[in-house]
C-alpha cells in the first residue's frame, strides 16, 4: 500500500461545522504534531478564508495547513482528494443531496470515512449500495458521528459495560433521557430535516421505512420485538418526571439497534430501547411537556405543506451557512441520561454531559475525534488495524479508547450516577 500523505482531511472545512472542526484540530493537534491533516473543498477563496482564521492559534504554521480543491458532485476530484489520505471526514450536507458521491469513492478505494449525518433515509441507500464494496475494500464508514448519535451509542456502550461488571449481564432494556440541554440550530441542520420531509412526502414507501426502528439493521438481524416511540406527553415514573419527544430519537435509536446488530446482538435479540426529552414534575412538568409536543407538530405540519415550507425556509428558519454564534457555542451544554434493567429487574442510572452547544461545539469535538481515532488508532503507518472494511456505528467500531479520547479532548463525561 503506498504511503499516504495525510492522517486526515476535513472535507467541507468551510461550512459551518467544518470551520468549528478546523479550528479544534487546529487547537488539539495543531499542524505538524501526530496528526497530519488538510482542508478541503470546492472554493479556494473560502478554505483561505478558512485557514486565515486559524492564525490565532497556529500563528505562521497556520500557512502549513494544504488546501485541496474537490467539487462534491466531481468522482475524478474525489478520487485525487481520497488518494492522499487515509481518512476523510465530511461535513458537506445535506448528505443526502450532496453525500453519496464521497461515500462511493471511499468506499471503492479502501479509504476511512465519518461524518455527522443524522439521515436514516439516505445511510439505508448507502448501505444498499456500498456496504459490500466497502467490505471488500477495507474501507471503513462510519456515520453519525455527531451529537447524533455518539452520546447515544456510546452512552448506551458505557451503560452495558457497567452493568456487565456490577450484574454480569448487560441490560435487557434502556431508557434515554434528555435531563437538560441548551443549544442552537443551524442551517444545515434545518435544510436536511425539510429535505427528510419533501423525500417522505413523494415517497410513501420511505414513510413506511421511517416507522420501522430496525431499518439500518441488517437483514438477518432478526430484530422483531416492539419498541416504543413516544410521541406525546407521558409521565414517566422511572425518572419521575413529564417527558416530551426528543427529535433526534428518530436517527439515535436506529443507531443503536444497528449496533446491537454488529456486536453480535451483544444487548440482546430483544433488546429495547427508547429516546424522550424530560420537562418536569407536576403541573410545570406537564404544561411544558405539552408545549414542547405541539410545537414540533406546528414545525412539522409546516414543513409538509409547501406554502408555509416555503415561509419557514425563506424567513423563519436559518439557512445553510448560518447558526448559533461562538458564544452560543460556549454558552450550550447538556446533560443525558441513561437507565437500564436486567431482565430481573436490576437496575442501573448513568449519564453522558458535554461542555459545548450539542450540535455544534460539542458535536465538532465528538466528530473530531472519530476521525483522529480512525486516523490514529485504526492505523499503523501505512497498514490498517483493527476492525475491518465495511460500514459501521460508533458503538459497533469504537472502545474505551474513544470515550477516553471525548473524557480528555472534547469535553464529555461518562458517569455511573446510581447502581
Amino acid at each position: 500500500m503506498p504511503a499516504k500523505k495525510f492522517d486526515l482531511i476535513v472535507f467541507g472545512a468551510s461550512s459551518f461545522v467544518g470551520e468549528i472542526l478546523t479550528r479544534y484540530l487546529a487547537e488539539t493537534f495543531g499542524v505538524d504534531g501526530d496528526l497530519h491533516w488538510a482542508i478541503a473543498g470546492r472554493s479556494e477563496r473560502k478554505l483561505q478564508t478558512v485557514r486565515g482564521t486559524l492564525a490565532p492559534i497556529l500563528g505562521d504554521k497556520a500557512k502549513d495547513v494544504q488546501i485541496l480543491l474537490a467539487d462534491a458532485a466531481d468522482e475524478t476530484q474525489l478520487q485525487e482528494l481520497t488518494s492522499k489520505t487515509k481518512v476523510v471526514v465530511s461535513t458537506v450536507g445535506p448528505y443526502a443531496l450532496y453525500g453519496e458521491p464521497l461515500v462511493k469513492v471511499c468506499a471503492e478505494n479502501g479509504v476511512d470515512y465519518c461524518d455527522l449525518t443524522g439521515e436514516a433515509q439516505w445511510i439505508k441507500r448507502m448501505l444498499a449500495k456500498y456496504e459490500n464494496t466497502a467490505q471488500e475494500s477495507g474501507a471503513r464508514i462510519v456515520h453519525c458521528c455527531g451529537f447524533d448519535s455518539v452520546p447515544s451509542d456510546m452512552g448506551v456502550y458505557f451503560l452495558q459495560q457497567q452493568a456487565e461488571q456490577e450484574f454480569g449481564e448487560m441490560a435487557s432494556r434502556i431508557k434515554m433521557r434528555v435531563k437538560a440541554a441548551k443549544g442552537g440550530m443551524s442551517g444545515g441542520t434545518v435544510a436536511s430535516i425539510i429535505n427528510l420531509t419533501k423525500e417522505a412526502i413523494a415517497n410513501p414507501g420511505l414513510r413506511k421505512e421511517l416507522a420501522n426502528p430496525f431499518s439500518i439493521c441488517p437483514a438477518d438481524a432478526g430484530f422483531k420485538t416492539r419498541q416504543p416511540n413516544i410521541k406525546s406527553s407521558v409521565f414517566d415514573a422511572d425518572f419521575n418526571a413529564w417527558s416530551a419527544p426528543f427529535i433526534m430519537a428518530a436517527i439515535n435509536t436506529r443507531v443503536v439497534h444497528r449496533s446491537n446488530a454488529l456486536r453480535d446482538k451483544a444487548y440482546g435479540e430483544s433488546f429495547i430501547y427508547d429516546e424522550a426529552m424530560l420537562m418536569g414534575k407536576g403541573v410545570k412538568g406537564r404544561m411544558s411537556a405539552m408545549a414542547l409536543v405541539a410545537g414540533l407538530g406546528a414545525f412539522m405540519l409546516g414543513a409538509v405543506a409547501k406554502p408555509t415550507r416555503w415561509l419557514l425556509e425563506n424567513y423563519v428558519l436559518p439557512k445553510p451557512g448560518e447558526g448559533p454564534t461562538p458564544q452560543q457555542q460556549l454558552d450550550g451544554f447538556y446533560d443525558i441520561r441513561f437507565k437500564g434493567f436486567t431482565d430481573d429487574g436490576r437496575s442501573i442510572t448513568t449519564k453522558v454531559t458535554g461542555d459545548r452547544d450539542p450540535g455544534y461545539g460539542s458535536t465538532a469535538k465528538i466528530l473530531g475525534q472519530a476521525a483522529a481515532s480512525l486516523a490514529l488508532d485504526f492505523h499503523n503507518g501505512t497498514r490498517k488495524k483493527g476492525k475491518k472494511g465495511g460500514f459501521w456505528t460508533p458503538a459497533s467500531i469504537f472502545d474505551e479508547r474513544y470515550i477516553q479520547r471525548l473524557r480528555d479532548h472534547a469535553g464529555l463525561e461518562f458517569e455511573v450516577v446510581e447502581k
